[in-house]
């Protein structure tokens, strides 16, 4: 087994982030070097697959063929509309 070898390091981070990340934490009975760390790790590692790229891609290049509404209630009563 790889010993995972830890180095310390310290961050100034906004208050309201740091009381976020701890909340988070607590909500998942995580200490918060473990929620951070595992956050960081997700953001560092995490590569999307080959259908999520295809779609941010799509999204990037303005070429995104779904219609785009100004608010909730344009987009819920097109919904209604097309049941009809």
């Amino acid at each position: 087994m790889e010993t995972i070898v830890r180095k310390p390091a310290s961050f100034r981070l906004r208050t309201d982030l740091l009381e976020c990340l701890k909340r988070n934490a607590a909500r998942e009975n995580r200490t918060l070097n473990n929620y951070v760390e595992s956050v960081l790790l997700d953001i560092v590692y995490h590569e999307p697959n080959d259908e999520t790229m295809a779609a941010i891609e799509e999204a990037m290049s303005g070429n995104n063929k779904n219609k785009a509404y100004s608010n909730a209630e344009e987009m819920i009563n097109d919904i209604l509309n097309e049941k009809e």
